[in-house]
């Protein structure tokens, strides 16, 4: 998700309606109200969609959960967090995040050297998709 200026991760499962959210600059939701009224939202419909018997459930019903992941150190890399962030929880293959991050992957800060790992990967990914021909 793109704040206008930030890039974070939502990673959302609509079944049990559950939101887990990724910031590297550590901010809460409630700091892009604008987001968590799109998101609710989308989730409600999606809720509608599969005609589930919501009795009042409402937004109320939909978890946010902060994820407790590594942190920038600039104003700049986020969209690279942001891929780290989804690389990492692909690879690892769970269905959910844990709120203290993945053990294999804890770190209060990414090195540059990590950053600069995903960098490369999404450049090789943009080459093999020719994007630039």
């Amino acid at each position: 998700f793109n704040t206008g200026g930030h890039w974070l991760l939502l990673a959302i499962n609509p079944i049990r309606e559950i939101v887990y959210y990724l910031d590297s600059l550590g901010n809460d939701w409630t700091t892009y109200p604008d987001m968590k009224v799109l998101i609710d939202t989308v989730l409600q419909a999606f809720r509608a969609q599969r005609v589930i018997q919501t009795s009042r459930r409402g937004a109320n019903s939909i978890t946010w959960i902060k994820v407790a992941c590594p942190q920038q150190r600039n104003q700049i890399d986020c969209g690279y967090f942001m891929l780290r962030f989804m690389r990492d929880t692909l690879t690892l293959g769970r269905l959910m995040i844990p709120t203290d991050y993945f053990e294999e992957f804890k770190c209060a800060f990414y090195t540059k050297d990590q950053v600069d790992e995903i960098k490369e990967e999404w450049c090789q990914f943009m080459i093999e998709l020719n994007v630039f021909s």
